[in-house]
């Protein structure tokens, strides 16, 4: 070999090595995103925090929180942390430490059991519809990226028709925000809707169920196991809202090993998501 070819060949070798090492540079803070990712929780509901515990929330691919006490800052530093966030909205009830619980009190319709700061509140009432509106799209200018909606159980509480169409009103507003829309619960009026117009898909694209197979003991503030056909009854409810195109969630509440063990198998043979919490406080 020549010189010349000697001298070009060695060129060569070196550009070679300058572009991979260009290129392992560029691939790094991928290859890391996406270890940090699948290290990642898949799902986590924290209702009782604010701003200042927004570190506990790193660790999830999704969280539930409560917008209202998270700006848009906070929301833009969840997902620069690789975090898809869900705002909690309580459409059917309403908490006394709201801080626009003053202006729609005369609205309640009856006190929430096992909740003392709660009421129920008539989701027929135009000024609670259009306010709902408001608030969604108040919560959507923070940068979420979707709705955990609570309550919608307000139509078993008062199973009236002006109270269904009310709801369903409220739901398809939300809905046409284009964001993901999660129901928690809901499982009377949301049958109810898809048993009238055969599908939910124009409400909701997710159904969240609290306590298939863990109980609340309200009495005594423990945790307890589901009856077996109340675990049935709410198994079948989210296992057809699957068939009707739904994303599942399940939240539980329990600090029983072996039950934790039994939902994660039953949550991974259905491809469901999950979280367990030890409080009802969600905190």
């Amino acid at each position: 070999m020549s010189k010349k070819s000697k001298y070009l060949w060695k060129k060569i070798m070196i550009l070679t090595w300058m572009f991979s090492l260009f290129l392992g540079i560029l691939a790094g803070p991928c290859a890391i995103d996406a270890k940090n990712q699948k290290e990642k929780k898949d799902y986590g509901v924290f209702l009782s925090i604010d701003s200042s515990q927004i570190k506990k929330l790193y660790g999830y691919r999704l969280v539930v929180i409560d917008a209202q006490y998270f700006s848009a800052k906070d929301i833009r530093t969840l997902h620069k942390k690789g975090v898809k966030v869900y705002t909690y909205l309580n459409v059917g009830s309403i908490e006394n430490f709201r801080d626009y619980y003053k202006k729609y009190e005369y609205l309640t319709i009856g006190t929430y059991e096992n909740w003392e700061e709660e009421k129920w509140v008539d989701v027929s009432n135009k000024d609670w519809q259009k306010f709902m509106g408001k608030l969604s799209k108040k919560l959507l200018k923070k940068g979420v990226d979707g709705f955990f909606i609570d309550n919608c159980d307000v139509y078993d509480y008062a199973k009236t028709k002006k109270n269904f169409k009310g709801l369903a009103k409220i739901l398809k507003n939300i809905k046409r925000l284009g964001k993901d829309v999660m129901i928690n619960g809901g499982d009377v009026f949301v049958t109810k809707y898809r048993k009238t117009y055969g599908s939910a898909k124009n409400i909701m694209t997710a159904v969240n169920q609290e306590s298939v197979w863990s109980s609340i003991q309200f009495e005594t503030g423990t945790f307890g196991k589901q009856p077996e056909d109340v675990r049935k009854y709410f198994s079948d409810y989210v296992q057809k809202c699957k068939k009707d195109g739904m994303e599942v969630y399940l939240l539980e509440y329990t600090k029983d090993k072996k039950l934790i063990r039994r939902i994660k198998q039953y949550c991974r043979k259905n491809k469901f998501h999950y979280y367990i919490s030890d409080s009802i406080e969600l905190d």
